[in-house]
């Protein structure tokens, strides 16, 4: 069976579900199931996701994306530098 990935805006209305399922005396693991998710999954959606709103979490994502993109912009260049630096020795 395929994993189904669910993007910030699908998260958290599951989550405010789940939530509503367990203050109303519902287990997590019954809770969790009615959301189509395993409880493993509820707890780091819960984790990661658990206080934000729609928005926050939209920026959060993209903080994330726009991190990953200056970190491999900070190896390449890194990269770089060590390859000037070798061939500039090699020279004198």
């Amino acid at each position: 069976m395929a994993r189904k990935r669910f993007g910030a805006e699908q998260i958290i209305p599951k989550l405010r579900e789940a939530e509503v399922e367990i203050a109303q005396g519902a287990t997590v693991a019954v809770a969790a199931k009615k959301i189509g998710v395993t409880e493993q999954t509820y707890y780091r959606w819960k984790k990661e996701y658990g206080g934000l709103k729609m928005d926050q979490a939209k920026r959060l994502k993209e903080l994330e994306k726009e991190n990953a993109r200056l970190k491999r912009l900070l190896a390449d260049a890194e990269l770089d530098k060590a390859i000037l630096r070798e061939a500039a020795s090699g020279n004198f």
